[in-house]
């Protein structure tokens, strides 16, 4: 059975409030079965090492030509637009806000 794959751009989480770590492209295997709860703690195992592998590329056609060259199923996921939304610090002052 050949590796599947997934390469996206991590978006950054909660805690953070810098960019770092988002510019780079990351490939991560898809789960090749269920994981299981182990019975004697209770804890989530699974016996599928690809799991564990996560690589990190400049870019996305790096990441691509790495799935070609060792025969990986891959699905390219494209990020989100990022938006902004700029505001000044005056608008909370202004008329036109709606007050309630």
């Amino acid at each position: 059975m050949a590796a599947k794959a997934r390469i996206f751009q991590p978006a950054k989480n909660a805690m953070q409030s810098g960019r770092k770590g988002t510019k780079r492209w990351r490939l991560e295997y898809a789960p090749a079965e269920a994981r299981y709860v182990e019975p004697l703690m209770g804890w989530t195992g699974s016996r599928d090492m690809n799991a564990e592998v996560r690589i990190d590329f400049e870019d996305k056609e790096s990441a691509i030509a790495f799935c070609e060259a060792n025969n990986i199923d891959y699905t390219v996921y494209e990020p989100k637009t990022r938006r902004l939304h700029l505001k000044a610090y005056a608008d909370n002052f202004s008329y036109s806000r709606v007050r309630g």
